[in-house]
Formats: structure tokens, sequence, C-alpha cells
């Protein structure tokens, strides 16, 4: 195969590796019932004037499936990372015992499970359009390319064998992620 086809068959792979990592992440953000430290990776909190992520000014432990743990590297931190939680909107509501923040992770209701499926096939629709474009550019270039019909074809065959992988992927990713939703 043509060197410059099997460079563009790689890119358009790391694209769609790269989809595949972005809908892991996005995931992991979206709760599955248990208390998850990924669940407070959007909090940022008022450090000394900027906007820090929360990660980055203490320690999130999870002692149990129903409770996520707060601990600040400064107690002055308290109120602000109690507060940016209530600003994050992620319907929780932190307690601060002084020297701790305490999160009780409410079960979730058969409505807001189906929310969350909602959120998490949006989420996997993002990434299919992901792999879609990669497949478009990689067969743009080919197209550009100075070589035989044959080699045009095989190579645009590859790409789309290749897109269909990623869309199998994506699509078991998001069976897996339903079912852990909507188990109660």
């Amino acid at each position: 195969m043509n060197e410059e086809i099997t460079f563009i068959l790689d890119a358009a792979k790391e694209s769609m590796d790269a989809a595949i990592v972005h809908l892991e992440k996005e995931f992991m953000k979206i709760r599955a019932g248990k208390a998850s430290p990924a669940m407070l990776s959007n909090v940022k909190v008022d450090y000394y004037g900027s906007q820090t992520p929360l990660s980055q000014v203490a320690n999130i432990n999870t002692p149990d499936a129903r409770t996520i743990s707060v601990q600040p590297w400064e107690k002055s931190m308290l109120q602000e990372i109690e507060k940016a939680i209530m600003i994050a909107n992620l319907g929780f509501n932190p307690m601060n015992n002084g020297d701790t923040i305490i999160i009780n992770v409410p079960p979730l209701t058969e409505e807001r499970r189906r929310e969350l499926a909602k959120q998490a096939k949006g989420e996997a629709e993002d990434a299919k359009v992901s792999v879609r474009t990669a497949r478009q550019d990689a067969n743009k270039e080919i197209r550009d390319l100075d070589i035989s019909e044959d080699l045009h074809k095989n190579a645009e065959a590859d790409v789309q064998e290749l897109t269909d992988t990623y869309t199998k992927k994506i699509d078991s990713f998001l069976e897996k992620k339903e079912v852990e939703i909507m188990k109660v």
C-alpha cells in the first residue's frame, strides 16, 4: 500500500481513538448510582483569585458507594469549596463538618436515570460525529492524492472499515453505560 495512504489511515485512526478517549471521559462524569470522584471533575474553586479545579486544592475520596468526601489542603478553603460545589449545580447538598466536606449521593430516580441515559446517548452521538468527521477528512485527503482509481477505492474502503469498527465500539460503550445507569 502507498505510504501516503498509510499515513492518512493512521491519522484517521488517531482521530477516532481520540473520540473514544473523550467519550470514556464524558461517560465517567455521568453518574450511574454510585459515588465517584469524577463526579466533581468539573467543579472549579476560587483559589486566591483564580478558578482552579477542585482536585488541585483538595483530596477527593469515596469512603463508600453513596458518599464523597472532600478534604481541602487548607482549612480556609472549606467555604469556597462548599460554594463551588453548590454553584456547579450537580444536585448535591454538601455538608461541612469543619474538617471535611461530606456529600451524600442520593439514589437516582427513574426519571433521572432516563435523563442520564439520554445524556449518554448524546455524548455517544458526539463521538460518532467526530469519527465521521475523521472519515470525511481522510477521504478528502485520499481524493487529493495522485493515485490509481483502484487504490482510491481500496483506501476509501479501508477508511469506511475503520469508521465501522469505531462506530461499533461507541455503540458497545453506550450499551454498557446505559445498563450501568438503568441498574437500580
